[in-house]
């Protein structure tokens, strides 16, 4: 049996981290959403076999959006499945690696939100998450709980490669500009996470790219190395309503993982990187 189990391994998320497994020579075994549902207690335990090291959980509801309208479904996948997931991997003694997002905080901070700072989601999504929290912590198992924020990379879909597609083809973008997080890179986020496993942390870490912006901001520089012609406006969330509330301020604090991994890259720095290598 392999010490390392991936799920989710064909999500955006779940090929950087099959990547950076192979990169590094690791053995490992890996599902897909086809191969697995993670709402089969049965399913997961034919997966998550005695000898297994970390389970890495990249499965997840990530429609945001639908989410309002299948709440039921997002905890499922979320919430319930996580807890579950748990105590298969307690059960067998492997430790759970699993992201959750800026999205389980209600955005009225005025600094970044620590890792201990209570949660209080403002949208269905984010209180899927959080439930995914609540039974992980409440599972026992051994685990890292890693948050990140607005994540793309140089595949899948994500707003880095959507702004980058419509702003090669259009003079002018609309982006909201009263919206301030942290976006993260998916493939360092894996890196991060791996090396944070690797030095026996557990609990709930903070990883995304270095800085902070607003949609608008990020937006502007990936017109700005896409097509410099594209004119980037910047608008309010009340000019595009959206099914789903957003978080007006989800900055997320980096201090603790910092303190153990160094500085992280700057965001800037990170979606130049992400474009350099989109697959064409």
């Amino acid at each position: 049996m392999a010490e390392w189990v991936l799920i989710g391994a064909d999500g955006m998320l779940g090929r950087c981290w099959e990547e950076l497994l192979k990169s590094r020579g690791i053995d490992y075994v890996a599902t897909t959403i086809e191969d697995l549902d993670i709402r089969d207690a049965s399913a997961v335990a034919q997966v998550v076999q005695p000898g297994a090291k970390w389970v890495v959980n990249c499965a997840a509801y990530t429609l945001v959006d639908a989410a309002e309208e299948h709440e039921a479904l997002a905890n499922e996948v979320n919430g319930h499945a996580v807890g579950r997931m748990a105590e298969r991997c307690q059960a067998v003694g492997a430790k759970l690696l699993h992201y959750s997002t800026d999205y389980v905080f209600d955005g009225r901070a005025t600094e970044p939100y620590r890792t201990d700072h209570p949660r209080h989601p403002v949208n269905a999504y984010g209180r899927s998450k959080a439930l995914g929290e609540e039974l992980l912590e409440r599972s026992g198992v051994g685990h890292l709980l890693v948050r990140g924020s607005w994540l793309y990379a140089p595949w899948g879909q994500n707003f880095v490669l959507t702004i980058a597609g419509l702003a090669e083809t259009r003079e002018s973008l609309r982006v909201v500009d009263d919206q301030r997080g942290r976006p993260t890179d998916s493939r360092r986020l894996a890196e991060v996470s791996f090396e944070l496993a690797e030095k026996g942390c557990r609990g709930v870490f903070h990883v995304t790219d270095g800085g902070e912006c607003t949609w608008f901001e990020l937006a502007s520089l990936i017109a700005e190395l896409v097509n410099p012609t594209c004119v980037v406006e910047p608008c309010t969330s009340d000019e595009f309503p959206r099914p789903a509330a957003r978080p007006a301020y989800s900055v997320l604090d980096l201090s603790a993982t910092e303190a153990l991994v160094g500085a992280l890259t700057p965001w800037q720095t990170r979606v130049r990187d992400v474009l350099a290598h989109v697959e064409r």
